[in-house]
């Protein structure tokens, strides 16, 4: 049985990892089409948000080893290292209404995460 969520359209995905490989409130970085990519699975739910792993900021590839949480009900990440925080669905900077990272396209298709390719290309 397939299980894929609505989230974003994409026309390519690439499976990248089960679902369970992404622990509760962690992330994880995944090389997508050549893109670091940061993973992440929010409790126990099966939705799962993928961000640039880059830090503006800081100039490294750190996202996915970021601490997740909220803001005002909005999910979140924080920089390990100067403690930007980024929306998890747009990517927006939520300290600097002025930068803000890219994210990708999600679905989990039979306990498989994958993500949409097609916003990774037009980066390349």
């Amino acid at each position: 049985m397939t299980q894929a969520l609505p989230t974003h359209k994409a026309s390519q995905w690439v499976t990248v990892c089960s679902v369970e490989a992404i622990h509760p409130n962690m992330g994880v970085c995944a090389l997508v089409e050549g893109k670091q990519v940061a993973l992440f699975r929010l409790g126990q739910e099966t939705e799962v948000f993928a961000i640039s792993n880059y830090d503006p900021f800081s100039r490294a590839f750190v996202l996915s080893r970021g601490l997740v949480g909220d803001r005002k009900g909005t999910p979140k990440v924080a920089s390990p290292i100067y403690k930007q925080n980024f929306c998890l669905a747009t990517g927006k900077c939520l300290d600097d209404e002025n930068v803000s990272i890219p994210t990708f396209p999600t679905r989990i298709v039979e306990g498989q995460v994958q993500v949409g390719i097609d916003k990774i290309e037009s980066q390349l």
